[in-house]
């Protein structure tokens, strides 16, 4: 398979382009560096081919899906509260960026564009377990731009006849994720803030849950939706299917860590869902995907990979 991935300096992408050098497949990376490092692919430089540029640029975007078979879409600006600060920044990255892979993949012949989502998408609809066919209530601008490309897909599918899947990713973490970065995600900071002994920021009471899916979960995903027997624009959830509250967490990282955790508790943000938790039935019948990693496992490869690293 001829492969690209786009953003696949930053954490999910450069898992992937790992995976996908190990089952032997031709690929290539595109990626601005705006938020993805040059050293997530250091270790395979010599595999694959780089291209560096912005994918709002649709002539960027065509010479880095020329060629392709298929096109694993993870570039993005992923997250919640940039978006609250930054709304016209992530519809230009996640939009207008998604768009120009959609129609380059058109124009290129591309047999499949596998759109990395997010479960931001639901909001806070009262249904939980969260089901594909909720009807989506997101409530930032990062997840109105990620349904935007869903719907985007859809489209092309229906229109253009191009093989899509988007997949909902829940609350992934794992190696490679930056802990530095203002953004970060809970995990990483956690581990960072336990490892310092410094306190845990808590935004709210800590009770609300989340569906925490460790990356090769969401890696063998993106595999599986590339080569699966589906109709065009499908969605599908990807997560563990257990939600657990932050404050259970938190509990877990201090175990697997050996520190005592202090919280602070500041007010929940906007934008933020106070309940998430994935129904992976379809995913499982239709993709046959399995989670391979669940969260004990994951916190701890996690914590030692941060630990490893200083």
């Amino acid at each position: 398979m001829r492969a690209l991935v786009t953003g696949g300096a930053g954490f999910i992408g450069s898992n992937l382009v790992e995976a996908l050098l190990k089952q032997g497949h031709a690929v290539r990376v595109v990626d601005n560096f705006s938020t993805g490092h040059r050293h997530n692919l250091e270790p395979y430089l010599a595999d694959i081919e780089l291209v560096e540029g912005d994918l709002q640029s649709y002539e960027r975007a065509s010479k880095a899906v020329h060629g392709m078979e298929v096109v694993f879409h993870e570039a993005a600006l992923p997250s919640v509260p940039r978006s609250v600060q930054d709304p016209l920044t992530t519809n230009a990255v996640a939009v207008t960026g998604t768009l120009n892979v959609l129609l380059s993949a058109r124009d290129s012949g591309v047999r499949r564009v596998v759109y990395a989502s997010s479960s931001s998408a639901y909001g806070n609809n009262p249904e939980n377990p969260r089901r594909e066919g909720a009807t989506p209530e997101p409530m930032s601008p990062y997840a109105v731009a990620k349904l935007a490309g869903e719907q985007y897909c859809r489209a092309f599918a229906n229109v253009y006849d191009l093989e899509t899947v988007s997949l909902r990713y829940f609350n992934v973490f794992g190696p490679r994720q930056d802990p530095n970065s203002q953004y970060s995600a809970v995990i990483p900071r956690f581990i960072r803030a336990l490892r310092a002994d410094d306190e845990l920021t808590v935004f709210g009471d800590g009770e609300q849950t989340r569906d925490f899916t460790f990356v090769d979960n969401v890696v063998a995903a993106n595999l599986l939706a590339a080569g699966a027997s589906v109709t065009g624009g499908q969605v599908f959830n990807i997560a563990c299917g257990e939600a657990v509250t932050v404050n259970t967490l938190i509990a877990e990282l201090a175990d697997i860590t050996g520190r005592k955790a202090r919280t602070t508790h500041l007010p929940v943000r906007p934008g933020d869902v106070r309940d998430s938790e994935a129904d992976i039935s379809l995913a499982r019948r239709m993709l046959g995907y399995e989670p391979i990693v669940h969260l004990r496992e994951g916190l701890e490869r996690t914590a030692a990979w941060l630990t490893s690293r200083g």
